[in-house]
């Protein structure tokens, strides 16, 4: 039992170091190519790493009645999640974006205090009310640049993608008890590439035309270590762990995203928003002790 939640948090680490990189390769690939262009390009390459294992998905037993949970599953993420991503990630910094993800443990917790009736603590909800208003400050100080033309826009947005998240995180540990990590992380792909296919249709989108190395590559690796990578490897924690717990490994893509994106994009944050990042983080730890009191 010690070695499988020891693999499940090694797979948790791993995967929120990965998918704080994917903002940086967001930011890289939406240089030379349209968002939808982007978020197609990563689910078709994550897909044809699924190629090889999808005659073993023909064994599994289907259960009817969790058709609807994969479907809610696949429709919070990838759809909805990337749809709202891709906004942000044109309008805030990587970083920013980065630190709004400290949001998502908190929004488990409400999430399955809400549809699930799982009991919530009146501090966490306190440390919830802190990290929101964490949150908006860290928009409202935030200033326009190259980088992030509309931070408050940008950040409202990837809230928006947290909710999802959380949402998707519910459904997945539904699932994870009847289907492999394997399986459900090609499902998100499979239907992703699917969903997005539909917003190359428009005339001002359509397929790229040209090859741009950087942007070409990050799309490559968004794709397979990212979509079929990280996604994976947080299927299999989730799988291992309780969600609630899980959920707290997120709290690491802050600091591995304000990291790589000050290494890789030379971004900054001013002292405004570290103060709203400690706000954030302040809220975060607050609704944890809430949260361990209510296990006690």
């Amino acid at each position: 039992m010690q070695q499988k939640s020891t693999a499940a948090a090694l797979c948790l680490i791993l995967a929120m170091l990965l998918w704080a990189s994917s903002f940086v390769a967001l930011k890289i690939a939406f240089l030379s190519y349209h968002p939808m262009q982007v978020i197609f390009g990563r689910m078709l390459v994550a897909s044809l790493c699924f190629l090889p294992f999808v005659p073993s998905f023909f064994r599994i037993k289907w259960h009817l009645r969790d058709l609807r949970y994969l479907l809610l599953m696949a429709l919070f993420e990838p759809c909805l999640y990337f749809l709202f991503e891709a906004e942000a990630l044109q309008n805030t910094s990587a970083s920013q974006a980065g630190m709004i993800t400290a949001m998502l443990p908190l929004l488990v917790a409400v999430a399955a205090w809400l549809l699930l009736k799982e009991k919530i603590s009146h501090l966490t909800l306190v440390g919830f009310f802190i990290a929101i208003c964490g949150a908006i400050i860290l928009s409202l100080a935030a200033v326009a640049t190259t980088h992030s033309p509309a931070p408050l826009l940008g950040n409202l947005c990837e809230l928006a993608a947290m909710v999802c998240a959380a949402g998707y995180t519910i459904c997945l540990k539904h699932l994870s008890g009847r289907y492999s990590p394997l399986f459900l992380t090609a499902v998100q792909a499979m239907i992703g590439c699917i969903f997005f296919a539909f917003f190359l249709l428009p005339p001002d989108v359509g397929l790229p035309t040209h090859w741009e190395f950087g942007p070409g590559l990050a799309i490559i690796y968004l794709g397979t270590f990212i979509t079929f990578g990280a996604y994976g490897l947080f299927n299999f924690g989730v799988s291992r762990i309780p969600a609630n717990q899980a959920a707290a490994f997120v709290n690491l893509i802050p600091v591995f995203s304000v990291m790589l994106g000050s290494l890789v994009l030379s971004e900054h944050l001013t002292k405004g928003q570290w103060l709203a990042v400690l706000l954030v983080f302040i809220g975060v730890f607050i609704s944890r002790q809430g949260g361990h009191r209510l296990n006690t």
